[in-house]
């Protein structure tokens, strides 16, 4: 009964620790989808960044190739005025790119940072189940070795209670056939 008792708690240990990897691994996806969708809102938003800046050269080319002085020759102020503050547009489109393009490294920094925690903190989980279950193999070991043992002794308890049976067996029977030859001498 013991041997047993030990067997089951064995089983739901294994059962319980396989319940929590299930809960870890479901958590995981669960943080994977959201950095990932992140990540690509924020790759997204550089793209688009990248793309307004070049719309922004070519409306700088425009500009530079636009003269508006007399018969069309000669640029003025206004029109190097115009290319200036497309220049300055695409100086802040720049350092805007550069923001967040440093927000995606950062997001690419931590989930790198993040996967190589998870990845350290399985190799932990995943030791001490080896650990438990080479426990636990040992353990199953010695009690198959208890059980051989206790039948071993069993078989000899039969072995001796049916040598007792008839060796009793045949006192009965010896002690009857005395009595029976008691009795026809008298």
């Amino acid at each position: 009964m013991r041997h047993m008792k030990q067997i089951l708690i064995t089983f739901f240990l294994l059962c319980y620790s396989g319940i929590l990897l299930l809960g870890e691994s479901v958590q995981l996806k669960n943080h994977q989808i959201q950095d990932s969708s992140s990540y690509e809102s924020q790759r997204q938003r550089v793209n688009d960044l990248l793309e307004q800046r070049s719309k922004k050269f070519g409306q700088y080319t425009e500009s530079l190739e636009k003269k508006t002085g007399i018969f069309g020759l000669f640029k003025r102020k206004a029109d190097m005025q115009r290319s200036i503050d497309i220049l300055r547009e695409i100086v802040l489109s720049d350092n805007h790119i550069f923001i967040e393009t440093q927000k995606l490294i950062a997001l690419k920094d931590s989930q790198r940072e993040r996967y190589q925690n998870l990845a350290a903190e399985f190799d932990q989980q995943i030791s001490a189940h080896m650990k438990t279950i080479t426990k636990l193999q040992n353990e199953n070991e010695k009690l198959q070795q208890q059980l051989e043992n206790a039948s071993k002794t069993d078989r000899g308890i039969h072995l001796f209670s049916y040598v007792s049976l008839i060796a009793i067996l045949a006192l009965i029977v010896v002690v009857f056939l005395q009595r029976r030859s008691l009795k026809s001498k008298n």
